[in-house]
């Protein structure tokens, strides 16, 4: 083999090395994403279970007009 092709096959596979780096981070922050969205949902599932204890009509009147 020439230099040439040697030093082409080297740069290959260290851009491939980088682009399977890159996809693995962004398979973890895709992970964690999903995370916070289901901490979330549940927080909200929380709060909407607090609010359906409040009298019916609360904030019926509530005008909201600047």
């Amino acid at each position: 083999m020439d230099p040439a092709s040697i030093a082409a096959a080297l740069i290959g596979a260290s851009t491939g090395a980088l682009q399977s780096e890159f996809a693995a981070k962004m398979l973890k922050m895709n992970a964690s994403q999903g995370a916070s969205i289901a901490q979330m949902l549940s927080a909200a599932a929380q709060n909407e279970n607090q609010l359906a204890s409040l009298g019916a009509g609360l904030g019926q009147n509530l005008d909201v007009t600047a």
